[in-house]
């Protein structure tokens, strides 16, 4: 673990690779809202697209579909794409990285749970799943004070 002196960060290969994981996530989930602005205008799209998964879910996720999402479709239109941007623009500016990549994890871990492919091994090669879980998760972790911040 790298020594973080007083006077700010320290400017180490580990706290500038997991700048630049924050920058590279956070504009994944700006262009992942961006994709779904739509949605605040219009729910619809989203129980479409979850009525679609209803089709092939298996029963846990077809529980989560019919019990939790569906119900609040409305309030998850606006959620989803407004919780992406703000965490996507937090990670690439830096402004409380942490609290953002939890925020992050929460959003992609809802989506995989509706999904239903928590359980299909083809999730294990999906570019959505581990990768981006898994960099969300160690920004959570250790995203403490990075260079290049807006808040440290």
């Amino acid at each position: 673990m790298a020594n973080i002196p007083k006077g700010g960060p320290a400017l180490d290969r580990y706290t500038i690779a997991l700048r630049l994981l924050a920058c590279v996530l956070g504009l994944f989930f700006v262009f992942n809202a961006v994709d779904k602005i739509a949605w605040l205008g219009d729910s619809g799209i989203l129980a479409a697209r979850l009525a679609g998964w209803l089709e092939h879910a298996p029963p846990s996720a077809r529980w989560y579909i019919e019990t939790v999402a569906m119900p609040a479709v409305p309030l998850f239109a606006r959620l989803v794409p407004l919780a992406e941007l703000s965490a996507g623009v937090a990670l690439v500016l830096g402004f409380w990285t942490r609290l953002a990549a939890v925020v992050a994890f929460l959003t992609v871990a809802n989506f995989h749970v509706a999904r239903g492919v928590l359980y299909d091994p083809a999730f294990l090669v999906d570019g959505t799943g581990l990768p981006v879980l898994g960099g969300l998760l160690a920004l959570a972790i250790g995203a403490s004070r990075l260079p290049f911040s807006v808040s440290r």
